[in-house]
């Protein structure tokens, strides 16, 4: 029973660590989209479009470095493939692209077992979060290239783009807030499996010299408690817990 609670406090931490990458490749995404979003808005309200090409470029870049972005040498959005799976490497190849035709990522989710019969079912998938980025950047790569200032055409097609990039930044918020939601429960996890590590390392030593019977009788107790913390728990989570107690 030891054992068994280690290992899953072990799986809670992996767990944590895998979703803090998906909140820093998301989070990139965002915080890029904001930026380019702002940059958009100044240069339409100035009509200087002095280093707009730049930053939609740069934009675009680390957007799909986040999207191809790995844990281990496996893709964090792939969705079970093993293959990068935002295949666009410029945002030129996004012109005419029908935008599912940019994503190659699979379907399935990871799931991890943090405690007995007790799931969280965790992950992203690429064309979840960054499809409505794309079509806000297949609209800025058919509005440009930009010179130093914008046209009149230009500047109305880029109040289109940007308000389709902020949809786009929305659909990324919402996965990165789901995303944060999984990371707090994995630490609430954590930090329940090193309790209940404690209580049995402790029920252990002090029953060293007792009886097999008391010793018994004390580890079913702790966990009955367990498997009532887990239910719990599991019920105050049920958006995104798979429950399987029975």
């Amino acid at each position: 029973m030891l054992a068994r609670q280690e290992a899953q406090g072990d799986t809670a931490k992996r767990l944590g660590t895998t979703l803090s990458l998906y909140d820093a490749n998301i989070s990139t995404i965002e915080d890029e989209g904001m930026s380019l979003s702002k940059r958009i808005l100044t240069a339409i309200g100035s009509g200087d479009a002095a280093g707009l090409n730049e930053a939609i470029d740069s934009a675009f870049s680390l957007m799909r470095s986040a999207l191809n972005g790995q844990e281990g040498g496996v893709p964090l959005f792939g969705g079970g493939s093993s293959q990068p799976p935002f295949k666009p490497e410029k945002i030129a190849d996004l012109i005419g692209m029908d935008p599912a035709d940019a994503f190659t990522n699979g379907t399935a989710r990871a799931s991890a077992r943090v405690g007995d019969r007790l799931d969280v079912q965790y992950g992203v998938l690429a064309n979840e979060v960054g499809t409505d980025m794309v079509k806000a950047f297949q609209s800025l790569a058919a509005i440009g290239p930009f010179d130093q200032k914008l046209t009149d055409a230009q500047s109305a097609a880029l109040k289109s783009a940007q308000a389709e990039l902020e949809t786009g930044i929305t659909t990324v918020r919402k996965y990165n807030a789901d995303n944060g939601r999984r990371q707090a429960q994995a630490e609430t996890l954590v930090t329940r499996a090193d309790e209940r590590s404690l209580v049995l390392n402790d029920v252990i030593a002090r029953n060293e010299d007792a009886d097999l019977g008391q010793v018994a009788m004390d580890l079913a107790q702790q966990q009955t408690m367990l498997r009532a913390s887990y239910s719990v728990f599991s019920q105050l989570n049920s958006m995104s817990l798979v429950d399987y107690l029975r």
